[in-house]
């Protein structure tokens, strides 16, 4: 092969490179495109579907999940919405906040709880939120109660030799405190508030779950429940998955085609936009989320800080 020749082919090379460039961007244009009109800022508004959100490790007060919610009650294109649920709880204003977040979208649409592998304490307060609640038989749910903790290190201080002074306004002011075991005051004050919390959740039990309020504190010692159970004391209405929710859906007057489309923390998965894109677009096609390539699958991490007042249930605690 002569050099004119081989400079020939390097140079056609080159444009098939820089074509392949071309057509990369292209596609990665239309992916952003498209990202744009099924998510963007309304996550899914240009197109008519079920919405599903997933709860998932401890509840907090998430700003963005409540704007989420907002933004999936003012969507008209939304016509329902699947809560899945899978956490142990967390705190009790954490879970007031999306209770009530949830509530005001069933003010227009159909909601769904669809409890999981666990939606015990806080999450249970989450479920009772939705119209109808779905478990699965080895589910764990229930739990209902509400508990303050805090540590003791004055032991552990007094044995390395460090003291703490204090002078403060009044006896109950800072309390209860970790370097000093709490008074009689101090422990009658946390425990007014917490059973204060426990009988708003009890009430919330009472009025979403439409039974007797001496029938739910039965029941409101935090005694955890599999779905089998549950549905027998008349925690959730319906044991199953996705087959139960969507017919229920569709009693409702939600045709059984409109694709469920899972609306993201977008912040939570900027860096992946473009796979989260595509996973979305394929769903919205009809494609079932199993037979989405693992490829384009997103994994997160969940926040686990806690403050105040939680509602969470604690192998090997009551």
């Amino acid at each position: 092969m002569d050099q004119m020749a081989i400079a020939e082919r390097r140079h056609l090379r080159r444009k098939l490179s820089f074509w392949r460039v071309i057509a990369l961007l292209f596609l990665v244009g239309i992916g952003f495109a498209l990202y744009r009109v099924t998510l963007g800022s309304s996550a899914g508004s240009a197109v008519p579907h079920v919405a599903q959100i997933r709860i998932s490790g401890m509840i907090t007060d998430d700003r963005e999940l409540l704007e989420r919610l907002d933004s999936i009650a003012k969507s008209s294109q939304v016509k329902a919405l699947i809560v899945s649920i899978s956490s142990p709880g967390g705190t009790t204003y954490g879970g007031e906040r999306i209770f009530k977040a949830i509530r005001h979208v069933a003010e227009t649409k159909p909601v769904v709880s669809d409890v999981r592998t666990l939606a015990a304490s806080a999450g249970y307060m989450i479920a009772t939120a939705g119209d109808y609640i779905v478990a699965g038989e080895s589910s764990i749910t229930g739990s209902i109660g509400v508990i303050f903790q805090y540590p003791q290190v004055d032991e552990v201080m007094k044995k390395i030799g460090v003291s703490l002074e204090e002078i403060k306004s009044a006896p109950l002011k800072a309390e209860p405190s970790p370097f000093h075991p709490a008074s009689e005051e101090a422990k009658t004050m946390i425990r007014n508030m917490v059973m204060d919390s426990y009988a708003w959740f009890v009430d919330l039990v009472v009025d979403r779950r439409k039974m007797p309020r001496d029938e739910v504190l039965k029941l409101a010692d935090g005694t955890i429940f599999t779905g089998r159970q549950a549905l027998k004391v008349k925690l959730v209405d319906q044991l199953g998955g996705d087959e139960e929710i969507r017919n229920y859906l569709k009693g409702r007057g939600v045709s059984e085609d409109l694709p469920v489309v899972e609306w993201k923390d977008d912040s939570s998965s900027s860096s992946f936009w473009f796979s989260h894109a595509m996973i979305t677009v394929m769903q919205l096609m009809g494609v079932d989320r199993s037979l989405v390539p693992s490829a384009l699958q997103v994994l997160g991490t969940d926040k686990l800080f806690l403050d105040g007042l939680v509602s969470v249930w604690q192998v090997g605690q009551r």
